[in-house]
């Protein structure tokens, strides 16, 4: 098999993501060259199969599915320690968080993840609040609820109409 390779998922990525970051950053994508800088110091690295360097390169590439369907996305914590010691300055971090943004729309978002985005569709929290996290909160000297929507009901229904608006729910139903 031969791999053609392609700028145009690059490109998308970078056109997708020049909505919430400018376009002259993320096109550091393109100056890459694979020295693994980033690698060295990922504290997600250590402990998984994670390398983003992998995911840059098979973007720069054009390998979409390849980097849209690899469960290794979702391991990156957004330290942005590799993106910090980049010598080419490349915007590690943020490209991959556009990538996953577009992963997530496309359906390729893990169910443990999706688990997490029906919890805060529901109770406008990740996780749930049970009468155990009270006690050993109230424990540690904190508010047996924390200051989220879980404490501010009105909230929690402005939460839900904008989820709905947006159409959230539809992405984290399977």
């Amino acid at each position: 098999m031969v791999l053609q390779a392609s700028w145009e998922f690059a490109d998308e990525v970078i056109k997708r993501g020049s909505r919430i970051f400018p376009e002259e950053e993320l096109k550091t994508l393109y100056a890459c060259i694979q020295c693994g800088t980033c690698v060295g110091d990922c504290p997600s690295g250590r402990r998984t199969a994670w390398r983003i360097r992998h995911i840059i390169r098979k973007t720069q590439l054009g390998m979409r599915e390849a980097v849209l369907s690899d469960e290794t996305l979702w391991n990156c914590t957004t330290c942005y320690t590799c993106q910090e010691r980049c010598p080419r300055g490349v915007a590690t971090t943020d490209v991959i968080r556009i990538i996953r943004n577009i992963a997530f729309e496309e359906g390729y978002a893990l169910e443990r993840h999706l688990a997490v985005a029906r919890n805060f569709a529901k109770i406008g929290h990740a996780i749930p609040i049970t009468d155990e996290v009270k006690e050993k909160r109230k424990r540690l000297g904190l508010l047996p609820v924390p200051p989220t929507t879980l404490s501010y009901p009105k909230a929690l229904s402005e939460v839900q109409k904008i989820i709905e608006i947006d159409g959230f729910l539809k992405k984290i139903q399977r």
